[in-house]
């Protein structure tokens, strides 16, 4: 994998570059992923981040490994409830989710939709798998489990260490999306 990599908004007003290697990939299939999804999928011009099996793909990075290189002031959140401590944050210039924040954490969960075509990292397990959709039959290329595993916890935990325990804060994203 190249030591960074740029990825951007559909229209190319907001870009993020990653270091290095992601801590993992996963589908996540909770339903709060597919209720994100859903409420994207209303927003004009978005693109879907949730699949026909109801997974969102993400690309999981430690915080110190990402950056907003351009068009932060195009950066709103969206929490699920006012009290969420994730939020998925979304660029408003053309409404293309960017990542989800676990605000107490030291990881972000890029959406996968930000890879260009061929380059995305290849996926590691499926998650949450619980809350997939009732007639969706999910193929057994990576492991299914119905929650996290200790696996998907140990390489978190793994990538704190490696950080010396702490948790950046990211501090460019301002306001929140009026999804009115």
């Amino acid at each position: 994998m190249a030591s960074h990599t740029e990825l951007s908004c559909t229209c190319g007003k907001v870009a993020m570059r990653v270091e290095g290697a992601p801590i993992l990939t996963a589908e996540c299939l909770c339903s709060d992923c597919q209720k994100a999804g859903a409420f994207f999928a209303t927003l004009p011009g978005a693109e879907p981040i949730v699949d026909e099996k109801g997974a969102t793909f993400h690309v999981v990075y430690r915080k110190d490994r990402v950056r907003c290189v351009r068009g932060a002031e195009f950066l709103r959140e969206h929490r699920l409830t006012a009290d969420s401590k994730t939020r998925r944050v979304v660029a408003t210039c053309c409404n293309t989710p960017i990542f989800l924040d676990f605000t107490d954490g030291h990881w972000l969960d890029l959406f996968g939709t930000l890879w260009p075509q061929g380059t995305l990292p290849p996926l590691d397990l499926r998650t949450m798998t619980r809350d997939t959709p009732p007639g969706v039959q999910l193929p057994d290329d990576v492991p299914n489990p119905k929650t996290h595993t200790l696996r998907f916890y140990a390489k978190l935990v793994i990538a704190w260490a490696a950080m010396g325990f702490r948790v950046p804060k990211i501090d460019y994203v301002k306001g929140t999306l009026d999804a009115r």
